[in-house]
């Protein structure tokens, strides 16, 4: 595997002239592997957001560097870098700048001149692989909230990066919208390996990375597996960070003697469990 991203010792402050004033990102460090599903979680101002604007070069930090595919991030290389790297932000609604699905799709790609044959090739492919293809001429602002997303996904994709950031880009969808959502970026990992940074307020999208960073007050308090992180538990509460619905819910059946095996951070894990398990008390 090929190291993609990385932050060494990157500090941030949006006001550096004021030396009282509290370092948005301080001494981050963390590393992204090519192929890897990596989740930022942490309660409103651990940083998150400025780690997102660090990387896609918004903002470049005080000290510390960000490396993208192996060059330190720079305004001389920041347009090559962002060529790399697919956004996908909040709100659909706020992303939209075509009439139509495809003209959509097709804005980034025409803004850096990629022929037309290989333009209409590339739409309908990224149209394909977040499922909307069916669309293609249909007006943005008249899909559901998961569908715009898909759209904004298929957008991101055609550009081809080779790191997709998902900028808490299900919070603002339904449950619908957002199991849709990631049920795309869960089938675009497993057949193409797409590496997938996400900064993200739902448990159930960060239980899905292969290793979550837990922010808080702008230092990475704990890096680790989704099941290192959780085991934390009551602390991560103390901090601000819930765990997991189906993890809670094992655990008040566990207390109530229902037979469970495992720690169950999603759903589909505790329904399993359940229709497995043999219900003694």
């Amino acid at each position: 595997m090929h190291e993609i991203l990385s932050l060494n010792h990157v500090t941030f402050t949006y006001a550096p002239e004021e030396p009282t004033v509290k370092k948005a990102v301080e001494d981050v460090s963390f590393h992204v592997e090519e192929g890897e599903w990596i989740a930022i979680v942490g309660h409103n101002g651990s940083g998150k957001s400025t780690i997102a604007r660090l990387i896609s070069g918004l903002l470049f930090p005080q000290s510390g560097t960000v490396n993208v595919l192996g060059q330190t991030l720079s305004e001389e290389n920041l347009w090559k870098s962002r060529s790399q790297i697919g956004m996908v932000f909040q709100n659909p609604d706020n992303q939209f700048v075509g009439a139509t699905v495809q003209d959509d799709v097709a804005f980034a790609l025409e803004n850096n001149g990629v022929p037309y044959e290989d333009m209409v090739e590339r739409v309908h492919e990224a149209l394909k692989q977040v499922k909307m293809d069916d669309f293609l001429n249909h007006e943005p602002q008249h899909l559901s909230g998961g569908q715009k997303q898909r759209v904004a996904i298929a957008g991101a994709l055609a550009l081809r990066p080779r790191l997709l950031i998902l900028d808490e880009a299900t919070s603002m969808l339904d449950p619908q919208g957002r199991q849709e959502v990631l049920a795309v970026v869960r089938d675009l990992r497993k057949k193409t390996g797409l590496t997938v940074l996400s900064i993200t307020h739902d448990l159930e999208e960060a239980v899905m990375a292969d290793r979550l960073l837990f922010m808080n007050g702008g230092k990475k308090y704990a890096e680790g597996t989704p099941s290192e992180i959780f085991a934390l538990g009551d602390q991560l509460i103390e901090l601000g960070l819930d765990l997991p619905f189906a993890m809670k819910l094992t655990k008040l059946l566990q207390a109530e003697s229902v037979q469970l095996q495992g720690e169950n951070m999603t759903e589909e894990q505790l329904v399993n469990d359940l229709w497995t398990s043999n219900f003694k008390k």
